[in-house]
């Protein structure tokens, strides 16, 4: 298996950006552009932002994002890997790290509002034990919005 590395990143290098933009690009092919979410560059440098790349042999495969939400939970954004690759657990590892990183400050949960196109992606999430559930914070329902949530504490009853 070749070797992943993950790191906090500044997500202004050009190799980034252009991550970044595929992924764009991608959203924009399968969703009207109103029903993406999409962060900017500078908005993946807010505060409340904690942005991972994924790199294969010191090149960008894969990028993720952890927002901190003041209510006490972490929401995944713009989680993307290279078509090239795909198949290399890229997305695991990314999702593990956004867990990892949760965790470490605390939160309750994670949240994230994916698309009904994105197959794969949804199936990475509820492998990893992200459940439904309906809408949160700003986002409605529109037709093509899954919403998923993984409790990161326990229920104590």
């Amino acid at each position: 298996m070749p070797e992943i590395a993950i790191a906090a990143e500044s997500p202004r290098q050009e190799s980034v950006v252009a991550l970044v933009a595929a992924l764009d690009r991608y959203l924009l092919e399968l969703y009207p552009a109103d029903t993406c979410h999409l962060l900017d560059i500078a908005e993946l440098e807010a505060p409340d932002l904690r942005f991972f790349v994924a790199r294969k042999d010191g090149v960008p495969v894969g990028c993720a994002a952890l927002r901190v939400d003041p209510t006490g939970y972490g929401e995944v954004k713009r989680m993307y890997v290279d078509p090239a690759a795909r198949g290399l657990r890229v997305g695991d590892r990314l999702l593990a790290r956004l867990e990892e990183q949760a965790r470490a400050e605390g939160l309750s949960a994670l949240l994230l509002e994916s698309g009904i196109h994105q197959h794969e992606a949804l199936g990475l999430y509820r492998k990893a034990g992200f459940t439904g559930r309906g809408p949160y914070a700003c986002y409605e329902e529109n037709g093509v919005s899954v919403f998923m949530e993984k409790p990161l504490r326990e229920i104590v009853r």
